[in-house]
């Protein structure tokens, strides 16, 4: 136990003392991918930082099966409120569109409108990769029901951009 524990030590030690430098994402297109949406949809996520302080995105999913089709389509805006090398501190608003098909097979229709902070980041050597999470509150209209709540979204459910 005592040799895993220094291992984990000197591993802590390492990557504190790791250099970082900040990269530019000012005219940035990021592409990727969102699993945020409340359908459980996973979602194509376009992302462009048009300034240093705002940005904004939009995302789009699909599923077409003999059942019916369902979609979403969802737009995002985002206000960067803090900056550190690797890492940007934001809020974003969005707001999305989506159909589902109901236990009936039936297709219906509902929306998912999410204020959150969060923040992305990358790896020193992966610069054009960034990673977020996000937390904030949700008000969504999902099978007939209108719901608020919090929420909290991992890495890979708010998204991974790979930016061009």
């Amino acid at each position: 136990m005592k040799k895993y524990l220094k291992k984990l030590i000197y591993l802590q030690i390492l990557l504190i003392s790791l250099p970082s430098w900040g990269a530019s994402m000012v005219g940035r297109l990021g592409i990727g991918m969102t699993n945020h949406l409340i359908s459980s949809q996973k979602a194509i996520s376009l992302k462009l930082q048009r300034n240093r302080s705002t940005a904004f995105g939009g995302h789009f999913a699909m599923d077409s099966s003999s059942d019916g089709m369902s979609y979403a389509l969802g737009l995002k805006g985002y206000k960067y409120i803090y900056e550190e090398p690797q890492l940007n501190f934001y809020s974003a608003l969005s707001a999305t569109y989506l159909t589902y098909i109901n236990q009936e097979e039936e297709t219906e229709s509902g929306y998912q409108v999410d204020g959150v902070f969060g923040t992305e980041f990358s790896f020193q050597g992966l610069e054009s990769v960034g990673f977020s999470f996000e937390f904030g509150m949700s008000m969504y209209q999902y099978e007939t029901k209108t719901h608020i709540s919090t929420i909290g979204h991992n890495i890979l459910a708010a998204a991974v951009h790979f930016y061009l």
